[in-house]
């Protein structure tokens, strides 16, 4: 480990679940342990803590997509010792880590409050994600979910992984392998206007505070709302969050119209060599501030 100002930064591992678990309900947030193992599994070497006197005070991981894209995330420093300079001496480690395994662009989701620490390390904005959130009121307004709409399955999976490619702009068939697995309903693909082709999919997973619908890519509107209204049906009884990329056309109003509210708003924001990677207008649910 190194040590800075009386804290140290090392590698974070899993035996560290339940110390940054207890970091993440201090902030609020939605992710599960499972969450945890999963950006881990997409690069363990790229995930870090900081250390006082033995004790987990701060988290970053770094996700890995091919040889071109890092996503970081997991950005948490205990209440108690944040203004000591532990997130900055985090971002430094998990960007010369990503620089040293060759990956040329960086990319986050930063919090109004973090903004500031990732301008000064170098970083610039590129898009807007918005947090919408839908709780069950009892109203029996859900619409009908589209003939369209098919099960994600072996048949369709490699048209999924090309798609993905497509809007996301790096092969992160592994992280989306995992999050396959691990939904909470029905992935679900919709066929768009061209024979046999695929016009959208949409996943799902459950979270500490609220069951999380995202990825969720698309062609077009009617194949995103498609998916959506699926998806929702699905969920009709749960507390709903979707992360919506801003440039996706009348995703706000879309969401509005089905009685979810806004939260607050990240801004994308990348480091190094220019990219569309998490930026593309195909991309109406994102999968996750820490994973892009």
């Amino acid at each position: 480990m190194r040590e800075e100002a009386g804290f140290e930064i090392g590698p974070l591992k899993e035996s560290d679940l339940p110390s940054a678990l207890h970091l993440e309900t201090l902030a609020q947030w939605n992710q599960t342990e499972g969450d945890w193992r999963r950006v881990m599994a997409l690069d363990a070497r790229g995930c870090f803590g900081a250390f006082m006197a033995g004790r987990l005070i701060g988290t970053i991981t770094t996700a890995a997509y091919a040889t071109e894209l890092a996503w970081i995330g997991m950005v948490l420093v205990d209440p108690d010792y944040r203004r000591r300079g532990i997130a900055t001496r985090l971002m430094s480690v998990a960007l010369n880590y990503a620089q040293a395994a060759g990956l040329a662009t960086i990319k986050l989701d930063a919090t109004r409050e973090g903004r500031p620490l990732y301008e000064a390390l170098g970083f610039i904005s590129e898009s807007v994600i918005e947090r919408w959130e839908r709780t069950p009121d009892g109203t029996p307004s859900d619409r009908v979910p589209s003939r369209g709409v098919l099960p994600l399955d072996q048949s369709t999976q490699d048209a999924v992984f090309a798609l993905d490619r497509l809007a996301f702009g790096s092969d992160r068939s592994k992280l989306l392998d995992s999050l396959i697995e691990d939904s909470c309903c029905q992935p679900l693909v919709t066929i768009g206007s061209g024979e046999r082709s695929l016009g959208g999919y949409a996943l799902a997973r459950r979270g500490r505070r609220a069951s999380y619908i995202g990825p969720l890519i698309a062609v077009d509107e009617p194949a995103a709302l498609t998916l959506l209204d699926a998806m929702l049906h699905q969920l009709k009884d749960q507390k709903v969050y979707i992360d919506l990329n801003a440039g996706f056309a009348s995703g706000a109003k879309s969401l509005a119209d089905r009685r979810f509210v806004k939260q607050r708003d990240l801004i994308r924001m990348r480091f190094g060599k220019d990219s569309s990677g998490g930026t593309s207008n195909l991309v109406f649910g994102i999968a996750g501030p820490e994973l892009g």
